[in-house]
């Protein structure tokens, strides 16, 4: 049988050494289905980014939404940041991502993704969630590497803050460091730092308004 004075002694090591990989779970969450009016809200507004719809999705703006922390607000900045007349703009892409990654309510504001709702108090540059299951750690970036470990839905730590991906393959490869101290390589679409990009959304006067579409801290 273990002493006191034992357990407190493994118990400081484990205080004392630094969280190097997998520091709990982060999984999927999403109450917009609570609310069927923002439920029903949301379903128009990734149909209208699916069709590239910019009439739309200028309507539902607030007029002082958040499009970053620069201080330059207002429909007018975000047209000039997303230009939603370009059918290619990258603000289409963003939408249908944030807004099909679950989120939650903070009384009367709805925000998405989970990822940015749900983090935890860890340094958001220096750690991300895996956003899928069984996804693969490999060696090196690149597919041909072997793979070292598999992970679903875990915060980890990453190796080079802030993160930079490395092309290989035709993919983008975010390094992050394991549990036994090793480090590896995931494809950027299964990893997600809670500062990227995310969306609030707030009801006035009976309608739902994006007042917030921001990345960064």
């Amino acid at each position: 049988m273990r002493t006191g004075w034992f357990n407190l002694l493994i118990a400081l090591v484990f205080i004392s050494c630094p969280a190097v990989a997998q520091v709990g779970k982060l999984y999927p969450v999403d109450e917009g289905p609570k609310d069927p009016s923002f439920q029903e809200f949301r379903g128009k507004l990734i149909e209208s980014a699916k069709n590239r719809d910019a009439k739309f999705v200028l309507s539902i703006l607030d007029a002082n939404i958040q499009n970053g922390f620069d201080g330059a607000g207002g429909v007018k900045a975000f047209k000039e940041k997303w230009k939603p007349d370009n059918p290619d703009s990258e603000l289409w892409g963003a939408l249908i991502e944030i807004l099909s990654m679950g989120g939650s309510f903070t009384k009367n504001e709805f925000c998405a993704p989970y990822v940015f709702t749900k983090f935890p108090e860890l340094d958001p540059f220096e750690h991300s969630a895996i956003i899928g299951e069984q996804v693969r750690v490999r060696e090196q970036p690149g597919l041909a590497s072997p793979i070292i470990a598999s992970l679903s839905y875990d915060i980890v730590a990453i190796t080079d803050p802030p993160a930079t991906p490395i092309k290989m393959d035709g993919h983008s490869w975010i390094g992050i460091k394991l549990s036994n101290g090793k480090t590896g390589f995931v494809s950027e679409q299964f990893i997600r730092s809670p500062i990227d990009y995310r969306a609030c959304f707030t009801k006035k006067n009976g309608k739902w308004r994006m007042n917030a579409l921001v990345a960064g801290d």
